[in-house]
């Protein structure tokens, strides 16, 4: 039998979709395209294939509003520039469809923040990456200093985790989030999912360390 291409995949699962799922789901997809979206969480997650916030979650289509970039990084709020993907999808969750939570979902292995340790985007053809990977650069600065990392992953981990903070601490820089969380309306997570285990951590509420989400 000849084996499909990756695209032919694609239109394969394309078709047990609209066989399977769509069918059994109709009523609900038709709903969601009828009255709109209304998810109460924004979930800013690494464009990683590997790393699907729905997956993790068990989620449906309408459950989660996901925010996908470069190692799942917020950048500050800031007017520079003119090209703002993720401050323009953050704003639409939060004063357009006034989600409750906002998570920074983590990850292991990320590659990312595997080139930033690296300084593999400081080559000319990488400048994208770097120019995006320099918002967490606070954050590799203190891992290289650290005496208590002696392996690349420990290295590796231990970024991923700082560069979570650094986006959080970033989303609080926008003066629509500062004022919503300040009113109760909505509320900050850190989430890291570890690939290997399958385990899910999230930040305590003092910010400082990571604790299984049970």
């Amino acid at each position: 039998m000849k084996k499909l291409t990756a695209l032919e995949e694609l239109i394969a699962g394309y078709r047990r979709f609209r066989g399977g799922y769509l069918e059994e789901n109709r009523e609900r997809l038709v709903d969601l395209a009828l009255v709109g979206q209304s998810p109460k969480v924004a979930v800013i997650a690494c464009c990683d294939s590997r790393v699907d916030p729905a997956v993790i979650t068990d989620s449906t289509p309408g459950d989660l509003f996901v925010i996908r970039n470069v190692a799942n990084l917020v950048p500050p709020c800031e007017g520079e520039g003119v090209w703002h993907g993720t401050s323009a999808a953050l704003q639409f969750a939060v004063c357009g469809l006034e989600v409750e939570h906002l998570i920074v979902l983590g990850h292991s292995q990320c590659g990312g923040i595997q080139s930033l340790l690296e300084g593999q985007g400081d080559r000319h053809d990488e400048k994208f990456i770097a120019d995006w990977m320099s918002i967490a650069d606070d954050a590799r600065k203190r891992t290289l200093s650290r005496n208590d990392l002696k392996t690349p992953d420990e290295r590796a981990h231990a970024c991923e985790m700082d560069a979570l903070k650094i986006s959080l601490s970033n989303l609080e820089t926008f003066p629509w989030i500062r004022e919503r969380v300040a009113q109760s309306r909505l509320r900050l997570h850190g989430w890291y999912y570890d690939m290997m285990s399958g385990g899910l951590l999230h930040l305590d509420s003092a910010g400082k360390g990571f604790e299984p989400l049970d």
